[in-house]
């Protein structure tokens, strides 16, 4: 008998440059070979994402009005929520529940702000008290979650993301959309304060370097950084791209001279292992899951002063050759979408055949 597995994919409508649009995009994609006749899978999509993963799984197309209430989702036997605050669930209670949870961030980024740190808790516990079954993105995340939620006995793993996979996208004699003069640091991602973007301009200091920090930047941190770029006297060395392709992306890792990383908040840290997969020497701040997803492979800001931070850098790339370029592309290796995947879809099997 067929057992019926439902994922819930319905981030990819919103920003491509976001981190749960990634996460649903490769996991999705990552899931189809192992879909088929004992146990299929079925992706939750927008609308204009129906067929988007061929025709190896099915598909239920997500509508807004689905929070409130579903036919039909009786007919699954697992559903996995994807994502922290999803507000689509079974209305059956026959289905097991699946729940991955990637981060606390908002406690973090926010600590001050307690009606909306509670409204947000409070609405994850529900989730998790919903759930037959605990994934944790890193083991920071786990324990993170432990101390300020409560999971009761609630069975529980950690599966770790896959890298991106940017090796293989990038044509012969490609061109970014801002090529760097001279050699440069490289950073990646959201415009915003965890991302700890305003200590970068430091760097610059004492040498000929420059600076490309590509991420969506319309948001209200980007003046903060342009401030600490002005302050350091190094505008004509510090280019903000804004949002780049995957193309692009693969091009400033592939010829940086070290990837930057200095974030205060995550849950897992995909661009450090996007960085490592180039052999590039990482620097990143001791902070949340960085030291566990790094390993010894990267190095560390353990104080975030700018005279700390250029001596981190100072000492690590005097030190980093290709043997330490080799550990970094071993250490990238650990983490696979496919292994992901696999872990994923035993967990589904595991529930799905559960009594």
């Amino acid at each position: 008998m067929t057992k019926h597995i439902l994922v819930d994919l319905h981030r990819l409508r919103h920003n491509p440059f976001n981190g749960l649009y990634s996460f649903c995009q490769h996991l999705g994609a990552a899931l189809v070979p192992f879909s088929g006749t004992d146990y299929r899978l079925h992706y939750y999509v927008p609308g204009n994402r129906m067929g988007s993963f061929g025709n190896g799984v099915d598909y239920a197309e997500q509508r807004s009005v689905d929070k409130y209430y579903r036919f039909g989702t009786r007919q699954y036997d697992v559903w996995h929520v994807t994502t922290g605050l999803s507000w689509y669930r079974p209305y059956s209670r026959r289905t097991k529940v699946i729940y991955t949870i990637h981060d606390l961030n908002f406690l973090i980024e926010e600590p001050g702000n307690h009606i909306r740190n509670r409204r947000l808790l409070r609405q994850m516990q529900q989730r998790v008290d919903r759930a037959d079954q605990l994934v944790f993105i890193s083991e920071y995340a786990q324990a993170y979650c432990e101390a300020h939620m409560q999971l009761g006995n609630k069975p529980r793993t950690v599966i770790y993301n896959g890298g991106n996979g940017l090796l293989p996208l990038l044509p012969h004699g490609h061109e970014p959309v801002y090529r760097p003069k001279r050699p440069f640091l490289f950073a990646v991602g959201l415009v915003q304060p965890r991302k700890n973007f305003h200590l970068l301009p430091s760097l610059l200091q004492h040498n000929d370097y420059e600076l490309v920090i590509a991420g969506l930047n319309d948001f209200d941190y980007a003046r903060q950084v342009e401030a600490a770029i002005t302050a350091w006297g190094v505008k004509d060395r510090v280019r903000m791209t804004g949002a780049v392709s995957e193309q692009d992306k693969a091009w400033y890792y592939q010829h940086c001279l070290a990837f930057m990383f200095p974030s205060y908040a995550e849950g897992f840290g995909v661009p450090v292992i996007e960085a490592m997969q180039y052999g590039k020497p990482v620097f990143a701040s001791r902070e949340t899951c960085l030291p566990e997803i790094g390993g010894d492979a990267a190095f560390y800001f353990d104080h975030l002063d700018p005279g700390a931070m250029q001596s981190v850098f100072a000492q690590g790339m005097a030190v980093f050759d290709a043997q330490r370029a080799g550990q970094c592309r071993e250490r990238a290796a650990r983490f696979s979408w496919d292994k992901a995947a696999e872990q994923y879809f035993n967990l589904y099997r595991q529930w799905a055949d559960h009594d």
